[in-house]
């Protein structure tokens, strides 16, 4: 069953026969949909002169909010009314699907998928035909053509050109962006901005800086990022530390086990004579050791 919308209600006297026609109507929606499908009495509305729709609630599941209209009229100066429709509409609170729309409308940008084909429409303002003719041209000739990008069957229109520019210039890559407005440096004064080949290239370019977050897209020439070749940090040069040694103490390391206590005695008596040795040649020298050093220096010299 097709769901209809109810019509607007219409300025019209109520005909008491219509009005009170309830159970025939009730009567015309068990017939239509069931007796467990037509819920409570909602109400009525004057659809007309002598025309008067009932409704009821639907007791489907599948169907919460909608209700059963029942339309009824008499001829005039009749005594019985007579079933003129019996539809389900959905109320207010209704569950309905959204308005029918082409596929063609439906389609947006990023919806294409591996596979997915897009037909191009015959008449796409967006395109027009190529003039180049290349039939039978030598393959010397072929090459420029292909080079230059002529030869097709269809190229950028001025309006699809003009709609490609007005859209980049006010996406995410062209000056009104939050990153663009927040550095100074702008696009036309990098080195890595690649200015655009034909007439488009008076406004965009394509960026080849992977660190920045346009590369290889199309960048108007005034966007700006943090990334511009210009870009230059003077950080200080601090200087180097020496590297440090430390005589004074030692590291307590596990023995590895295997050697017996002997063996592992003798490890550490070793271990505690190289460690005095150094403590003993970390020590400064007393007074004494200095005069006997010295008397031992001017004996030798005498002897000499």
């Amino acid at each position: 069953m097709t769901p209809v919308k109810a019509p607007e209600p219409v300025r019209a006297k109520p005909d008491a026969v219509c009005v009170a026609a309830v159970e025939p109507a009730r009567d015309a929606a068990i017939e239509e949909a069931g007796a467990a499908q037509v819920g409570d009495y909602l109400g009525h509305s004057v659809e007309g002169e002598r025309l008067v729709t009932h409704y009821f609630s639907s007791a489907h599941p599948g169907y919460k909010g909608w209700r059963w209209a029942v339309t009824v009229t008499r001829a005039s100066r009749a005594k019985t009314v007579t079933v003129n429709e019996v539809v389900m509409l959905p109320g207010d609170v209704a569950i309905v699907a959204p308005e029918w729309v082409p596929w063609s409308e439906r389609v947006q940008a990023g919806d294409l998928r591996p596979g997915d084909l897009f037909p191009t429409l015959p008449e796409d303002p967006r395109l027009e035909p190529g003039y180049t003719d290349t039939t039978g041209a030598p393959d010397e000739v072929l090459a420029v053509v292909e080079e230059l990008g002529l030869g097709r069957e269809r190229v950028l229109s001025p309006a699809g050109r003009e709609d490609a520019a007005e859209r980049w210039y006010a996406g995410d890559f062209g000056p009104a962006s939050p990153i663009a407005q927040a550095v100074p440096f702008k696009c036309n004064s990098c080195g890595y901005w690649i200015r655009l080949a034909d007439s488009l290239g008076q406004a965009f370019g394509a960026c080849a800086n992977e660190m920045a977050p346009g590369e290889g897209r199309v960048v108007a020439y005034d966007y700006g990022c943090g990334a511009h070749s210009d870009v230059v940090i003077d950080a200080p040069d601090h200087p180097s530390t020496e590297h440090a040694f430390d005589t004074t103490g030692y590291d307590e390391l596990a023995m590895p086990a295997g050697p017996t206590p002997a063996a592992a005695d003798d490890e550490v008596a070793e271990a505690d004579a190289v460690q005095a040795e150094v403590e003993a040649a970390a020590e400064p020298a007393s007074d004494d050791e200095v005069a006997e050093a010295a008397a031992a220096v001017e004996e030798v010299v005498e002897k000499d």
